[in-house]
């Protein structure tokens, strides 16, 4: 017998851990930009599982991909070749400057191996000396022990002590201060192109040139964390791109797989040499399921004028937040690239989504005042327009 969503609810309180501050919804199915939950209502999802399903829920050509592949193998170990991991390796690497890959299954564990690789080529090249790694306050980059610690947000470490020695932190945007924790221990700066979590924060324009300068004058690894600004986006495959810099790895996760759980590591032919067999390991990384996942994902990203779409997209909902802004002395600032946009407001924003929710509207925060817009890259003008309207309602109700 089918479940009500307070029955429902009521099972997840008692036997799941605690770790979310949940909605009171449950979802049950999806297509393109809508959801539905178990009582059958509709909703306009502009979280996307928080910038995972940018093709939108159950999209035919990846659906289609994972099941014609579960039919012949899920899994194999890593002890042997498996040929979709080689196939889409070949095709992801095709269409990024940076030509060795590691796949894992996670943001987090995407850029624990950016940290240990960056850490084991330091060290190598050093005679154990340089293993320190410069992050940026405000910043996110995981919840493992490596990335918390790696993470420039105290809220995300609290209660988690003692953190793992090794990190520093510097303020984003900041060439000059940055030049100046750089010594002779440092092996490499990692740093978000966007910084999601933290707010949206937008990089200064030539921040990124710089930075890449300095890494070069000063022997210093540049790690790009992508994870959940890659995939198209920001406007482009890889937010990189924007900036005219190659960065020494990069790590993507949330929208490879449109939803199945991913992640890759990406770097250099002479960083990647650091990793050697049994140097680092991943049992269910590159699995045959996730490959054909995430092959799919990117052939539709490449093949049918998504990521264009994004920008156009991001420029026509970046407009309408503005000519809210305009209207309404509650949006502080209004801020974004590509379909990665931040409305900032004078209030906290817990109260907005709430509102948002009960109109059908699903939007996330990133921090207590920012509202975050993440919808799928295949969101259209006129869904823009009706998330506009249900907030604007919002905001005249407040008035």
């Amino acid at each position: 017998m089918a479940r009500n969503e307070k029955e429902l609810m009521s099972i997840a309180d008692e036997r799941i851990m605690g770790t979310y501050r949940r909605f009171p919804v449950v979802f049950t199915r999806g297509r393109g930009t809508r959801l539905w939950d178990v009582e059958g209502r509709e909703y306009l999802d502009f979280v996307a599982g928080i910038a995972v399903c940018s093709l939108g829920h159950a999209h035919p050509a990846v659906t289609e991909a994972i099941g014609e592949q579960a039919k012949r193998l899920v899994h194999v170990s890593n002890l042997f070749y498996i040929e979709a991991q080689i196939e889409y390796a070949r095709l992801l690497t095709d269409n990024c400057a940076l030509k060795k890959v590691f796949f894992c299954n996670s943001g987090a564990e995407a850029n624990e191996g950016a940290i240990k690789l960056a850490r084991k080529y330091g060290n190598d090249h050093s005679g154990g000396l340089r293993n320190e790694i410069i992050t940026m306050t405000s910043s996110f980059h995981g919840r493992t022990m490596a990335t918390i610690t790696a993470t420039g947000q105290e809220k995300f470490q609290k209660g988690f002590h003692p953190l793992l020695p090794g990190f520093r932190y510097a303020p984003f945007n900041d060439l000059e201060t940055l030049a100046g924790m750089i010594t002779e221990r440092t092996c490499a700066v990692m740093v978000e192109p966007v910084q999601a979590e933290g707010g949206v924060r937008l990089p200064a324009p030539g921040y990124f040139t710089g930075l890449r300068r300095l890494c070069d004058e000063r022997d210093v690894l540049l790690i790009l964390d992508e994870v959940q600004v890659g995939m198209g986006r920001t406007g482009t495959l890889f937010a990189y791109e924007q900036e005219g810099i190659i960065p020494d790895i990069v790590t993507l996760a949330k929208a490879m797989g449109n939803g199945f759980p991913l992640g890759a590591t990406l770097s250099g032919e002479k960083v990647a040499a650091a990793f050697e067999p049994g140097s680092h390991a991943s049992t269910f990384g590159g699995n045959p399921l996730g490959m054909a996942a995430a092959r799919a994902t990117l052939e539709v990203l490449l093949g049918e004028g998504i990521i264009a779409g994004c920008r156009d997209r991001g420029t026509y909902l970046l407009a309408r937040m503005e000519e809210l802004r305009a209207r309404h002395g509650i949006i502080a600032d209004v801020r974004g690239r590509g379909l990665l946009v931040a409305v900032e407001l004078g209030c906290e924003a817990a109260g907005i989504i709430a509102r948002a929710m009960k109109r059908g509207l699903l939007i996330a925060s990133a921090g207590p005042n920012v509202l975050r817009f993440v919808p799928p890259l295949i969101v259209t003008e006129q869904e823009i327009d009706q998330a506009a309207a249900i907030l604007d309602e919002i905001f005249k109700e407040g008035e």
